[in-house]
């Protein structure tokens, strides 16, 4: 990982698969010690990205698949006017570059928002091994079925939930999605911008401003520059108009 702003050569620090915190978020559960071993060996571990830069932008050509180690990255597509259309953000544990696969091009660009660490798969090296290893081929599987869940899932919520339901949304799910990985449900930090989380949930930015103003006055939550803590979750979810048993779609 990296300390402060100092890049650190990833690979003078190799984590095997294995060994890593992520690895059952983002490796199959059960998979052989020389399964896991091949796997390994075929990441590649790039030194750090810094904030702004980019894994791919919308139209290069699709070489590899991007597994999130620390940091976070946003995939948005360019408009013609020169603004940005936000689709996703991506967590430790987390792919990016599913959406090449079929057209072997990138629609879409991804761009780190503070110091992030990734792992690299080369798609043509994770074929041959997905062939003879099926647990990873049923893992990729699991993984494009939950992207085309969590698209359904947003297509609904911008075309029938509200302004106040939306952003709910969004800091219900960024919660679970921090459970997962070990850290606190109740508090964390927003790597992305007031803009981009309007962008994302359709909304203004001053709406959403607005609307994180009023969650702090009613005691919901409170806000530190980019640092959330949730106070009463359960009032955060009460805001959400979902069927009891049903869970909080994936919203990033």
């Amino acid at each position: 990982m990296a300390s402060g702003n100092k890049l650190l050569d990833v690979a003078s620090v190799r984590v095997a698969c294995g060994d890593c915190s992520l690895s059952k978020l983002c490796v199959p559960m059960g998979l052989e010690a020389a399964d896991m071993d091949r796997l390994d060996t075929l990441m590649k571990r790039p030194r750090p990205l810094r904030r702004g830069e980019h894994l791919f932008r919308a139209g290069d050509r699709f070489h590899s698949i991007y597994a999130v180690r620390s940091g976070s990255v946003k995939s948005y597509t360019p408009c013609h006017d020169g603004s940005e259309q936000v689709i996703g953000f991506h967590l430790p544990g987390e792919l990016v570059g599913l959406d090449a696969i079929e057209s072997e091009e990138h629609v879409c660009a991804a761009r780190v928002l503070e110091t992030t660490s990734v792992c690299v798969l080369p798609f043509d090296r994770i074929q041959e091994i997905a062939c003879e290893v099926p647990s990873l081929q049923r893992q990729f599987l699991r993984l494009m079925s939950k992207e085309l869940a969590h698209e359904e899932a947003m297509l609904m919520l911008l075309g029938k939930a509200s302004a106040e339901e939306r952003l709910a949304t969004f800091l219900l799910s960024l919660a679970q999605r921090f459970k997962a990985r070990g850290f606190s449900e109740t508090e964390f930090n927003l790597s992305m911008s007031r803009h981009d989380i309007g962008n994302y949930l359709g909304l203004a930015v001053e709406t959403v401003s607005r609307m994180f103003s009023k969650l702090q006055e009613d005691g919901v939550l409170s806000v530190h520059r980019k640092n959330i803590r949730i106070h009463e979750p359960a009032r955060l979810r009460s805001m959400l108009r979902l069927d009891e048993n049903r869970s909080v779609a994936r919203c990033g």
